[in-house]
């Protein structure tokens, strides 16, 4: 099978993933930039989520793009994926309105790490259908972000309990690393 539908449909949750998202975002009750301050919080957290659904969109478009064709592990792998990144909407809200709470803050965390996670297993089962020597495996190669994104989600979970704003600085810097595509992937599509 060829990877259009699936990207079509996977463009089209990711739309409505950050269209939930921004529909948390009420109308401030009052017309100075005080009414503002109460929805700081959670605007914060609407951004950083919409930078991470961002990221996973564009990699997710250069994976596919390096991919020929997919068959139902990649299709459930995918939907995982999806699956994972469905829950960013409601994580993304409790934190907004919880910015000094450690649940929040750790659950937010739980949700990356198993994204990112999602992420790993539909590359590798990408790979294990189009095979070791295939244009998606030798870009991906050994990935460093990869193996250090999970550790450090963990670290964010664990420092949401010492202080739910570290947890925060943690997953900041994470999607900080991911903001730029992955280079490894840009450059098999640059070379076909």
């Amino acid at each position: 099978m060829k990877t259009g539908r699936l990207e079509a449909f996977s463009d089209g949750v990711l739309a409505i993933v950050i269209t939930i998202m921004v529909l948390e975002l009420k109308v401030p009750h009052g017309g100075d930039l005080h009414a503002l301050r109460p929805m700081v919080p959670l605007f914060l957290s609407y951004v950083l989520s919409f930078v991470y659904v961002g990221i996973y969109w564009n990699n997710h478009h250069h994976l596919l793009h390096a991919t020929h064709e997919i068959d139902g592990r990649v299709m459930w792998a995918n939907l995982a994926l999806l699956f994972c990144l469905s829950l960013v909407p409601v994580v993304t809200a409790w934190v907004g309105d919880n910015p000094r709470a450690p649940w929040p803050a750790a659950l937010y965390g739980v949700v990356l790490l198993l994204a990112g996670l999602a992420y790993v297993v539909l590359e590798r089962a990408i790979i294990a259908h189009e095979g070791p020597r295939s244009e998606l495996a030798r870009a991906v190669g050994r990935a460093h972000k990869d193996k250090l994104s999970p550790v450090a989600y963990a670290v964010g979970i664990g420092l949401a309990f010492v202080h739910p704003w570290l947890a925060d600085l943690v997953y900041a810097g994470v999607a900080l690393a991911w903001l730029i595509p992955d280079r490894r992937i840009e450059s098999v599509l640059r070379s076909r």
